[in-house]
Parts: structure tokens; sequence; C-alpha cells
């Protein structure tokens, strides 16, 4: 069995290639992917090459983990009916080629225990499971906190900072501060407000969630701590992240580093969207055929203007 997928072959240099998946096993299902999210996070660090080592890196690779698809297969043990929608945080079925996160092709296999079962009128928009699930842990504490904090100054008005202030307002909280400088990001707050950093005098935030990925903002955002506040790193970072002790010292500042999603924070999301309690409209700004895969990287990557890209794989299999 073959598939069409995104290689990264180096940085940079991405291409469509035809690979051979490997055999599923009665655990596993076989998922057509319909569409696949580019995240500007972490994906765009396997693009530029600045992505941190760890074990499994290297190139080339398949990225993606934001894809949606049908089972087409269905292992007996697998827990799933062919048929279903199926959310999918990526696959590692390629063989050679590594999967990171190997959800950017027309057809993966992939344990069944991994995928999730999504409402068929989510359509495209399921591919934002993953930011969502990314905001809750963030905002949740990954359940290891009894009493979390909800932001009250968020920094970044893109997919994840504005998924971080509609949790916000979901939960009833009506005082949210977003930070934004590009005036064409700052529109589409629902039920909070965007300002650019320099309008915002306050200095007593109690939560600060950064989603920026700017590993040089850390003081700033102490300095505008109220005393015991908190700042929590919920972007991702490929440069070494460090602060002046002074300020943080005065203020007694908390840092925390939001880790990865995980299943029970995946299922939590997935609830408050079936349940219409968040939405995922208007996320989701740009489209396009996987035939057009390097294009819709680069323009991920570097329009402003693009909150989200997905590709269409539907007539790709």
């Amino acid at each position: 069995m073959k598939t069409t997928a995104v290689v990264l072959e180096q940085p940079e240099r991405l291409v469509l290639s035809e690979l051979s998946l490997s055999d599923p096993g009665d655990q596993d299902v076989v998922v057509d992917i319909e569409w696949s999210g580019i995240s500007t996070g972490t994906e765009k660090l396997l693009w530029s090459g600045r992505m941190p080592m760890f074990p499994g890196m290297g190139y080339p690779l398949v990225p993606g983990y934001e894809s949606v698809g049908r089972v087409v297969e269905a292992g007996n043990l697998s827990g799933l009916d062919v048929g279903a929608r199926v959310f999918v945080p990526g696959a590692n079925c390629f063989g050679d080629v590594r999967g990171l996160f190997g959800g950017a092709a027309a057809r993966v296999v992939v344990p069944g225990k991994r995928v999730v079962p999504v409402d068929e009128a989510l359509g495209e928009r399921a591919i934002l499971l993953a930011l969502a699930a990314t905001a809750y842990h963030a905002v949740s504490g990954g359940g290891q906190r009894e009493h979390p904090v909800a932001p009250d100054l968020i920094v970044g008005h893109g997919v994840l900072g504005r998924l971080l202030a509609r949790l916000n307002v979901a939960a009833g909280v009506t005082d949210t501060v977003v930070w934004e400088r590009d005036p064409q990001r700052a529109l589409g707050a629902e039920g909070y407000t965007v300002l650019h950093p320099d309008e915002d005098k306050r200095r007593n935030y109690r939560a600060i969630y950064d989603v920026s990925g700017d590993a040089s903002i850390l003081d700033t955002l102490i300095g505008r701590l109220a005393p015991g506040g908190e700042v929590v790193l919920a972007g991702f970072y490929s440069d070494r992240v460090s602060f002046s002790f002074p300020p943080a010292f005065m203020r007694e500042a908390q840092i925390r580093a939001a880790a990865e999603w995980q299943r029970p924070d995946l299922l939590a999301v997935k609830a408050l969207i079936e349940d219409g309690v968040l939405s995922l409209g208007g996320l989701i700004t740009h489209r396009e055929e996987a035939a057009h895969a390097d294009a819709a990287y680069r323009t991920a990557f570097g329009d402003v203007a693009c909150l989200k890209m997905i590709l269409d794989w539907r007539h790709s299999a």
C-alpha cells in the first residue's frame, strides 16, 4: 500500500512523494486524509531547520499533526468502524522516512487508540482540535494544578491566542486582554479586548500566557505582573529563554512551561465544541490543494494574513 505525502527532504526543500506504508495490524486503522493543517509553530521550525534536536529528529520527514479523514480499513481490535470520520494527530508509517509528525499524507496507517472520532458537521474545522487541546492543556495545567489561573493577558492573536481567549469567554471571563502588534491580526476579537502592547499601561496581571514564541519577551512580561503573578510559556521556543532575576525576585514571579497536550485535553475540548461552548469558526483563513503543498507552506509561514492554512487531500488519493 502506498500514499502521497508531503516530505521535507531538508530545510526549505519540500516535495510530494509516493511512499510505501506499513502494513496495518489488528489494532490499526487505515485513514484516507481529507484535510491537514499547517502549524506555524513546530512545523515552521522543521521547515526552517531551527527545530531543536530531540530523539527521532532528522530529515527526510513527513510533517503534520492536524489531520482529519475517513477510516477505510479497521482492524478487529482497533475499536473503530469503517466510514468513521476521525481526527489524526500524526502517524509514523512511512518506512525509512520519519513521521514528524506524519499527518500530511493522503493515507496513513495509525493505531486506532490514537485517533478520535469527530462530528461530521465539523468538517475541515476538526483539524483545529490539536490547537484547541494545546490551549486547554495550558489553561488547565494538564490536570496537575488544583486551582489553575486563567489568563488575563494573552500575548499573540494567532489561532492559539484566539482559542485561549475563547476558552476564557466560554468560562465567563470578561476582562481578557490580548496583545497584538499587527493591525490585521488584531481584528476578529469576540468578547475580549485586543491591544497593541504600547497602548497597555497595566502592570498588575495575575496570569500572562505567551503564545508568541519570542524567547526574548520574558523580561517585558515579568514587568507587567502583579506580585506573585505567573507567566505561562504556552508557545514553542527554539532559542534559549532567559530573564533578568531582580524584577522576577521583586514580584516573586512564577514561570511555567506548558507541555504538549494529552488525550484527556483533546477529549475535553471535543466535548466543549460538540456542546457549542467553544467555537472553531473563522480561524481557517487559507486553503490549498495538496498538489500545491510547497506554495501552501510558504504562504502559511510568510503571509501575516494567514491564520491557518489547510491542505485539501480529497483529490490526492
